[in-house]
C-alpha cells in the first residue's frame, strides 16, 4: 500500500466558492491537477507536492497566479509559498481546528482587496535638490570637486547628505501614507529602505477601488520629476491574513 502524498496548499475558502481550477497551473515542472479538500464550510485547494519545487520565479508566479484566479471570484486566505501539508488528511484537520477563525477572516476579507505602493525616488535628482538647498553641502561640495576640501570634508558632506536624504524621505513617505490612508480600510508599512522611501500595503473596500487607484495616480503626477510611485493593485490580501 502507497503512503499518501504530501500536498501542497495554495489558500482557503469558502466550500461555496466556484474555484474553477480547470484551466489553471499550480507549481512545479510537471504541475499536477488542483483540487480542492474540503471540510464543513471550507475547502483548501491544493495539488500533489512536487518533488522539484523550488523558489524558482517559475513557481513562485504559479503559486500567485492560483490565488489571483481564485480571489478574481471571492474572497481567499492566501498562504505564503512553500507551504506543504504531511497528506490530505493533515489538511482536513487543520480545516477543523481552525474552521471558525478561518471562516470569520473570510467573511472580514470579502469584497476587500489588497494594494501594494512603492515609492522610487531617483538619486541624482535628490542629491541635486540637497546641493541646491543646502549652502552647507553646496560650499562642501564645490571644496572638493575643486581638488580642495580635507578627509573631514569629504566625511561631512557623506553625512549631511544622508541626513538630508533621510529626512527628506521621511516627509515624502508620510505625504504618501497620509494621502492614502482615508481611501483604505487598513495599512501594513514596512520600515523605509535603500530601494523604497514607502512601501506599504493597504486593505481597500471594493467599492472604492476606482478611488483609491485614482488618487494614488494622481499622487504619482503630482510628486514631481523624479520620484516614482508604483502601485500594485488589486490583489489578494496577502498582507492582511
Amino acid at each position: 500500500m502507497s503512503e499518501p502524498m504530501s500536498v501542497y496548499v495554495y489558500a482557503i475558502t469558502k466550500a461555496a466558492h466556484p474555484l474553477g481550477l480547470d484551466d489553471v497551473k499550480g507549481v512545479g515542472e510537471e504541475p499536477a491537477e488542483l483540487h480542492a479538500v474540503s471540510s464543513g464550510d471550507l475547502s483548501a485547494v491544493v495539488s500533489e507536492s512536487p518533488e522539484d519545487l523550488s523558489v524558482s520565479r517559475r513557481d513562485v508566479e504559479a503559486h500567485h497566479e492560483v490565488q489571483e484566479h481564485l480571489w478574481a471570484d471571492g474572497a481567499i486566505l492566501p498562504l505564503s509559498f512553500g507551504f506543504v501539508a504531511q497528506d490530505e488528511a493533515a489538511v482536513e484537520a487543520l480545516l477543523q481546528e481552525r474552521a471558525a477563525a478561518f471562516a470569520a477572516r473570510l467573511d472580514e476579507l470579502t469584497g476587500r482587496a489588497e494594494f501594494n505602493v512603492k515609492g522610487v525616488q531617483d538619486e541624482e535628482t535628490l542629491l541635486r535638490a540637497i546641493l541646491t538647498d543646502s549652502p552647507q553641502a553646496r560650499d562642501l561640495n564645490e571644496a572638493i570637486r575643486e581638488g580642495g576640501g580635507t578627509y573631514e570634508d569629504r566625511l561631512a558632506l557623506g553625512e549631511l547628505v544622508a541626513q538630508e536624504v533621510q529626512s527628506r524621505q521621511a516627509v515624502l513617505g508620510e505625504e504618501v501614507l497620509a494621502a492614502l490612508r482615508p481611501y483604505a480600510l487598513a495599512e501594513q508599512v514596512s520600515a523605509p529602505s535603500q530601494q523604497y522611501f514607502v512601501n506599504a500595503s493597504f486593505l481597500v473596500d471594493g467599492e472604492r477601488t476606482e478611488e483609491f487607484t485614482s488618487v494614488g495616480g494622481e499622487l504619482a503626477e503630482a510628486l514631481g520629476d523624479g520620484v516614482e510611485l508604483r502601485l500594485r493593485g488589486p490583489l489578494p490580501p496577502y498582507s492582511f491574513v
